[in-house]
């Protein structure tokens, strides 16, 4: 029996959220749709600029755990925080989720990480992050009785812009994989995955993760090319149990050896803001993987929690996932 259906490991951020217009993000020389690091500068400077804001806790991993568990699952969650007002903001959160959260603080500086999310009008997301304490995640933090009492261990690509973070992933890894479980990354960002290529690669080729999830750009960012097709088949071959690329709209493909199954996404008539939406599809498809349904099953869940998140402010669910009709049709 295991204590937690999944555990994640990622960056501990507070989201900064605030609508505005293309000419902004041109004018502030901000990357449309993309997640951009900053320093505490440049960070500044954006949130003087930026329009009225809403602050609550996000990070890709945490986004993750806290659909995982809305949707009826159970969680814990490994990252650093300072101990300062943002940083027992963040603690506050998610641990009130009911969510396993023990890292311990970072006291002094730098301090606790921040996103601004700027929402544009077709609900495009552009991240500009400073990861203060972040990168302050180590092996120490990777408590070895909650990563053999989970069933998935996931975590972040993100993760590799830190660099005592990779130390703390492996040996997760090692402590997950000694006690029977399994490892599962998202390859967050297809900027992230230029600068690790190779190292995401030999993450997947070397069986330290079983699992991959993937975004159609961060796909095709892996295997250099311009064909879906082509990276699929890749990640046929080289993810150890199964690989998962989203698509939008277009639905997602669930990878399996030389097996590959098409499903669809959900139908969203208002989207009001993407941020979180490819987190929310990994906690909707994870908590399926958990309670071992099919794939079907799996990406369905994954689409309905995707749909419902973008159909809000913000990426964490207000509402609990596992009271919305179709998720309980799906989990029985």
């Amino acid at each position: 029996m295991a204590d937690y259906d999944l555990l994640t490991i990622g960056n501990a951020i507070v989201d900064i959220i605030s609508r505005t217009d293309d000419a902004f993000l041109r004018d502030a020389g901000i990357e449309k749709g993309a997640m951009t690091l900053i320093d505490a500068e440049r960070a500044e400077a954006l949130y003087a600029g930026m329009g009225p804001a809403t602050e609550m806790s996000g990070g890709s991993a945490g986004n993750t755990v806290a659909g995982l568990v809305s949707l009826g699952g159970t969680g814990a969650y490994f990252g650093k925080v300072s101990d300062d007002q943002l940083g027992r903001i963040f603690a506050h959160d998610i641990r009130s989720l009911g969510i396993r959260y023990e890292t311990a603080p970072l006291a002094g500086t730098p301090p606790t990480a921040r996103s601004m999310i700027l929402v544009t009008p077709d609900g495009e997301r552009s991240m500009n992050t400073y990861l203060g304490a972040c990168v302050e995640l180590s092996p120490e933090d990777v408590v070895e009785e909650i990563v053999a009492g989970a069933r998935v261990t996931y975590f972040e690509g993100y993760l590799w812009d830190p660099p005592r973070a990779k130390d703390a992933i492996l040996r997760a890894a090692r402590i997950a994989h000694g006690a029977g479980r399994e490892v599962a990354m998202t390859l967050s960002d297809a900027f992230c995955v230029h600068r690790y290529r190779s190292e995401f690669l030999d993450l997947m080729r070397s069986g330290t993760v079983d699992i991959v999830f993937a975004n159609e750009a961060e796909a095709l960012a892996l295997y250099e090319t311009e064909v879906l097709e082509e990276a699929v088949h890749h990640l046929g071959r080289d993810a150890r149990r199964l690989a998962v690329v989203t698509r939008g709209a277009e639905g997602c493909v669930v990878v399996e050896g030389p097996e590959t199954q098409a499903f669809p996404a959900t139908v969203v008539a208002d989207v009001v803001d993407t941020t979180g939406a490819g987190d929310l599809f990994a906690a909707g498809f994870l908590r399926g993987y958990t309670a071992g349904l099919d794939h079907a099953r799996c990406a369905r869940l994954g689409a309905v929690a995707a749909g419902h998140i973008i159909g809000q402010i913000g990426p964490r669910p207000q509402t609990p996932l596992a009271e919305l009709p179709d998720i309980r049709a799906i989990l029985g």
